[in-house]
């Protein structure tokens, strides 16, 4: 994309091509190193690995730096951490899946959630068997990392009885409405929102009343004539025969029948909501654990790269000194003008970078390019 444009003469173009070898050079050293330290505080809380840890190399604290060195890794991927109020808003948020889902974050020892390229979206959404549409306008986030730490006890009857107590899982995500993030977590539990408990409830007791009077209006008189005798507020006895006991079987099975009715019509509608959650999960997950670890490595990787080479670019076309906020004007013009996007370039941290490779020197408050 800079080489694209003509504002390098040929001298300068020699001199960025070789500012780029040094640059990609000295991040591919720093982050192997950072790589290696991921993998050797990650190796005994990988759920998915494949070999043993030896008790005398256990690392305690293995968890503590995991989380350190990862958050850092995101930070410099261009990652947000959303806090934990903001993690509990969005769970409060109306769903855009016509779900109602439950997550308990107390069943973590430690519940962590990052995102990266937030932007606003309006989707139309339909109710009421599509009879009635909406629009919603909601943030939708481009990538989303979950890092959860379980607790080294796991209660084997909750949603997480499966997990290895203990470990860390890692997820990233892509495109994910802000409302739904409680989708993302393992321990998500689907429930009925109102409406929906309405569309089964109403049905149910016009078909109850219905069969209360026509099927069960003669059982109903039985047994209370019965009970009554039973509890001494009745002195005429009931005359138990063949004609009575069929009766009285046959209101018991028509009301098992419809009590099994609404109960099968319910787990039914529960399975379809889990369905719709786990299509929806199926095209946003990208990567697991040690996966996404080594991913966020190379976009951290290329974002310190880029921004540094976008600094060192401007510098050069300038040919002369610019102000950090000159320089960080330029650049985020470059791209509304060439690109059609629009960005905050971090220009303080591009700047320090190039003076840590020697790329660029400080006058006052005036940066210049430093060609070999």
């Amino acid at each position: 994309m800079c080489l694209a444009g003509e504002e390098l003469n040929e001298q300068q173009q020699n001199d960025f091509s070789a500012g780029l070898k040094k640059v990609e050079s000295y991040f591919q050293s720093e982050f192997h190193q950072l790589k290696q330290e991921l993998k050797h505080a990650y190796s005994p809380l990988d759920p998915d690995a494949d070999t043993r840890t030896i008790e005398e190399f256990r690392d305690e604290k293995a968890a503590d730096r995991l989380a350190i060195l990862f958050e850092q890794i995101l930070d410099r991927a261009n990652y947000e951490r959303v806090s934990r109020e903001e993690i509990e808003l969005a769970f409060d948020r109306t769903s855009l899946f016509s779900l109602k889902l439950h997550v308990d974050l107390n069943e973590f020892e430690e519940a962590l959630l990052f995102t990266r390229g937030a932007s606003s979206r309006r989707e139309e959404i339909t109710q009421l068997f599509g009879l009635w549409r909406r629009q919603v306008e909601f943030v939708n986030y481009d990538r989303v990392v979950l890092y959860l730490r379980l607790k080294d006890s796991i209660d084997p009857e909750s949603t997480l009885g499966g997990c290895q107590p203990g470990s860390t899982m890692i997820k990233l995500f892509q495109n994910v409405p802000g409302a739904d993030v409680e989708m993302l977590f393992p321990n998500t539990r689907v429930g009925m929102r109102t409406w929906d408990k309405i569309l089964i409830g109403v049905p149910a007791l016009v078909s109850g009343g219905i069969v209360m009077t026509t099927k069960l209006g003669t059982t109903l008189l039985l047994l209370g004539s019965l009970v009554g005798f039973w509890l001494g507020t009745s002195s005429e006895p009931v005359e138990l025969n063949k004609t009575t006991v069929l009766a009285l079987l046959a209101g018991l099975g028509a009301l098992g029948g419809y009590l099994w009715k609404q109960y099968s019509s319910f787990r039914s509608r529960k399975a379809r909501f889990s369905q719709a959650l786990t299509e929806s999960l199926y095209f946003k997950l990208l990567d697991n654990n040690a996966g996404v670890i080594f991913r966020l490595l190379d976009e951290a990787e290329d974002s310190e790269c880029n921004e540094s080479l976008l600094a060192y670019y401007f510098l050069l076309a300038a040919g002369d000194s610019l102000s950090a906020v000159e320089l960080d004007k330029t650049i985020e013009r470059w791209f509304e003008q060439r690109w059609q996007s629009t960005l905050d370039f971090e220009v303080d941290d591009a700047l320090k970078k190039l003076l840590r490779l020697g790329l660029a020197q400080r006058t006052d408050d005036k940066w210049v390019a430093i060609t070999e």
